[in-house]
């Protein structure tokens, strides 16, 4: 299989489109000669002893979770250890590609596998995810009579925003035709001055923002109401089995101790108190958390359970591994990362 047709699975399984605004994903680094994709790692994060790795095991393509160029740069410079390793995957044939939190939005993707560890539930998405189809306006004016409705929607194809419209009218004796349009995002500007040339379509034009349908199933952070209720000592152990951990770091809620019921539990990925704040939940679990914001939770009812930024997301690999190599040729080799750790760790 070439690179491309690897990237059209990538997509199937998480659309680069669930991704957040501000984040940088998909293929980082392409390779300027093409070669069949043999070898593929997954890692948590790229990092020097996973360089080493996939150096070591003529890798073709690697798989951060996390995307190693993630600002702006103006350079590729050795002193610069991310940059390091771009120059390294460049000169070594290795793309690069990385889905983030196309992975957390996902149905079935980072935050669902990392609820599933206190159990079953009823579970829902904290921040929903939306149509990712350009954004539309309706517009709502008023012509005169037909000629003039005739002469605004040639306007409006003269200017270049025609083949986008859809409008319909509506006849009154009275107040001339109501004419109700749908105008693409690109196209507002255009569609507006040419409107506002007509005297009726000018005085009487409202422009609203139609909303994006959301996307049942997809966005960030969970919220699962338990099948069984649990006690917060029985979700801590059942999340150190679910991620491979002997400690995780807790902090008991205002008026909890561990034999306190735990009935609804919240969930974010990684660095998970934006998504977290405010949610009525008797348990956050999540990677990392500030001091004050873990105070905020407690000061409210809700004990928070932190095990560690990647802890909360790195088990996931070995799930999404079984769902690439099902889709891929039986050529192509898909490993997890063994160099791919938290950097931190309990001493």
């Amino acid at each position: 299989m070439d690179l491309k047709q690897v990237l059209v699975v990538l997509e199937q399984l998480a659309p680069l489109s669930l991704a957040e605004s501000w984040d940088n994903v998909g293929l980082l680094v392409e390779p300027s000669i093409s070669r069949p994709i043999k070898t593929i790692l997954l890692t948590n994060d790229l990092t020097n002893p996973v360089m080493e790795e996939a150096e070591a095991m003529h890798c073709d393509l690697i798989i951060s979770y996390h995307p190693p160029l993630f600002r702006s740069i103006k350079r590729l410079v050795q002193k610069d250890w991310k940059q390091s390793l771009a120059i390294r995957a460049v000169e070594a044939g290795m793309a690069v590609f990385s889905p983030h939190t196309s992975w957390d939005s996902v149905k079935g993707g980072v935050n669902d596998w990392l609820i599933g560890g206190v159990g079953s539930g009823h579970v829902s998405v904290l921040s929903q995810a939306l149509n990712s189809a350009p954004q539309s306006h309706k517009l709502e004016f008023t012509v005169m009579n037909s000629e003039e409705l005739e002469a605004v929607m040639g306007e409006l194809k003269a200017a270049g925003c025609g083949a986008h419209l859809q409008h319909s009218a509506m006849s009154s004796e009275s107040s001339g035709i109501l004419v109700d349009l749908t105008c693409p995002e690109s196209g507002l500007t255009s569609c507006v001055q040419a409107l506002l040339r007509h005297s009726a379509p000018s005085q009487s034009l409202t422009i609203l923002q139609i909303e994006k349908s959301p996307l049942p199933g997809h966005g960030q952070g969970r919220l699962s109401v338990l099948v069984e209720p649990l006690t917060v000592a029985k979700a801590v152990q059942k999340m150190k089995s679910h991620l491979g951990l002997s400690h995780l770091r807790l902090a008991l809620g205002s008026q909890h101790t561990l034999d306190s019921p735990v009935l609804t539990v919240a969930v974010c990925a990684g660095s998970g108190a934006s998504v977290l704040n405010g949610v009525k939940a008797d348990l956050y679990i999540t990677g990392e958390m500030s001091h004050h914001e873990v105070l905020d939770a407690v000061a409210a009812g809700t004990s928070v359970l932190l095990c560690e930024h990647s802890n909360s997301e790195r088990g996931f690999l070995a799930v999404f591994r079984e769902r690439l190599a099902m889709r891929l040729s039986d050529s192509v080799k898909v490993a997890l990362s063994q160099a791919d750790r938290d950097p931190l760790e309990v001493v």
